[in-house]
């Protein structure tokens, strides 16, 4: 690999004065800073980035984590991220933590160990260990999901989609139409992910004065494949629930495959909502109801957030909560 001695020996010129025509930075003639390029061209030279980093200490790159890199949900979202941080020449490092503490605190020891300049965080369970890591850390972090600690002392800042309030204008759409058996599918109630997303549900129709049957309140993994599972089950019920709203689109997209499977049909027999508003929902048969978490602003966001940090710049960098917005279409809509 060609480097700037080679291209200094080449030229019969010192590396220092290599350097200065790559870099742009101190005093070069013009036309000795047109050679230079010429020859760092025709040798294929390319700066070498890890020296450049034991120098400055930056390495010009963000770690993004996410626990399923098979959700399209992100994809938005690493849209978001990117159209800011290419506007500082930062380079996005996406790491997959298939939703285990273990390789949360991997990839935040991963930021510890200087891999990167600063990371944005998607958990569906920020707890006391990985917040602990996180606060313990000398680099910026972005989350997003909503945590403060009780010591009042958290070193990350986040940006969040109220999905309490997205759960309850589902479970409302769905009252709204004389609906009463309304049942839940979402992520494990101990984590906080689902326990929020539950408490949306619940609430929503103790305020109607439903009752909460157990039995319509079933735990899935937020995947196509468990959606299809919880579909399985409960559609074994006894009574058939009247709707079922579930706390993302890949489970809702599972949950109507095992309905059309067994005959139920969507939304005549069970209105069906979801929650990301992936594109793929308004073509599947029946388009399907889902809460719109303007994933692509939370990208956007976090990342500001993230540059404003890196580069002290003189703003008042606050948290943001964005509010969800229901869009409905054929799967909720009982004739």
């Amino acid at each position: 690999m060609a480097t700037i001695y080679h291209i200094a020996e080449r030229l019969g010129i010192s590396p220092s004065t290599v350097s200065r025509a790559l870099s742009g930075r101190g005093y070069c003639k013009e036309n000795t800073r047109e050679q230079v390029l010429r020859m760092a061209k025709e040798l294929n030279y390319a700066p070498d980035h890890a020296a450049k980093m034991l120098k400055t200490r930056v390495t010009k790159k963000i770690l993004f984590a996410v626990p399923d890199i098979c959700n399209p949900f992100y994809f938005d979202m690493i849209h978001g991220i990117n159209s800011v941080i290419e506007e500082y020449g930062y380079l996005l490092i996406l790491l997959h933590t298939k939703n285990e503490l273990d390789e949360e605190l991997r990839a935040i020891q991963t930021l510890r160990e200087k891999y990167a300049d600063g990371m944005i965080m998607v958990s569906f369970d920020f707890n006391d260990r990985n917040i602990d890591a996180i606060n313990g850390l000398g680099a910026p972090v972005v989350l997003t999901n909503r945590y403060e600690s009780q010591g009042g002392n958290d070193r990350f800042h986040y940006v969040y989609v109220d999905t309490y309030v997205g759960i309850r204008q589902i479970v409302r759409h769905f009252i709204g139409q004389g609906m009463e058996r309304i049942a839940y599918v979402g992520g494990s109630l101990q984590e906080q992910t689902g326990g929020e997303r539950y408490r949306g549900y619940s609430d929503a129709m103790e305020e109607a004065g439903l009752r909460v049957h157990p039995e319509y309140v079933l735990e899935a993994d937020y995947t196509e494949h468990g959606g299809y599972l919880a579909g399985q089950r409960l559609l074994q019920s006894a009574l058939l629930p009247q709707a079922v709203a579930l706390a993302n689109d890949l489970m809702a997209f599972g949950f109507m495959k095992a309905c059309e499977e067994r005959g139920v049909v969507v939304p005549d027999d069970i209105a069906v909502a979801g929650m990301d508003n992936l594109d793929i929902g308004a073509r599947v048969h029946p388009k399907l109801t889902s809460v719109d978490l303007q994933v692509r602003e939370i990208g956007r966001h976090a990342a500001r957030i993230l540059m404003q940090l890196l580069h002290d710049e003189q703003t008042d960098i606050r948290n943001v909560r964005l509010v969800p917005q229901l869009i409905v279409r054929e799967s909720s809509l009982r004739k």
